[in-house]
Parts: structure tokens; sequence; C-alpha cells
């Protein structure tokens, strides 16, 4: 019994241990993302506000969901003519770095006088 539960405490610490090596390694910098969205900008705007009809607005959007779409673009998961191109090239740390510039941009909304 008492083999059994030093085999679960290291199998514990193992996994405790790989999960924050993991998390430091794809630790977001919004700073870097920014420097990224510099080709995002023609049509999703360095400020994450869609310059063209088609493209949607990213400010402010969950980092999670850039993510998840970013990826699913790389992958072939998910199509578009641009986008898929785009995301090609772009490795989880840069997917990490844009996914947490455009979630930084605060939006703030005014009613109209």
């Amino acid at each position: 019994m008492q083999r059994k539960m030093k085999s679960a405490l290291s199998g514990t610490v193992l996994l405790t241990s790989l999960l924050a090596f993991t998390s430091a390694a794809l630790a977001a910098d919004p700073a870097e993302g920014r420097k990224l969205a510099s080709q995002c900008k023609t049509c999703h705007g360095l400020d994450g506000i869609a310059k063209i009809p088609i493209a949607p607005n990213l400010a402010g959007e969950s980092q999670i969901y850039i993510q998840n779409q970013l990826k699913a673009f790389r992958s072939g998961k998910r199509e578009h003519e641009m986008m898929s191109v785009v995301a090609k090239n772009l490795t989880d740390q840069e997917i990490a770095d844009l996914a947490a510039w455009y979630q930084s941009i605060e939006i703030r909304a005014r009613m109209p006088e």
C-alpha cells in the first residue's frame, strides 16, 4: 500500500512539474504580440478594430479563443484564404503572444450625444 502511495505521489509531482514548465515556456507576452500584430493590422488593425468589413474585431477578445482559432487555421482544421496562409508559420509562442496582445486591449464605449 505504501509503495502505491509513493508511486502516485511521484506521478503527481512529475505532472505538476511538467505543467509548470509548459506554462512557463509559453508565458504569453503582449508586447511581443503587439510587434507581431503589425502583420495583422491591414485587416484587423493594430488596435484590434477591423479595417475591412469582412474581418472580425479582435480587441478585447478572449486569449483562449484567439489561440484556438489561430491553431485551427494553422492545422487546416479551419480554412480561410488569408488566415490559413498567415497562421501556417506561426509558432505556439507567437500565437500565445498575439492572443495576449489582442486580449489586453481595453474596449471603451460611450453613448452618442
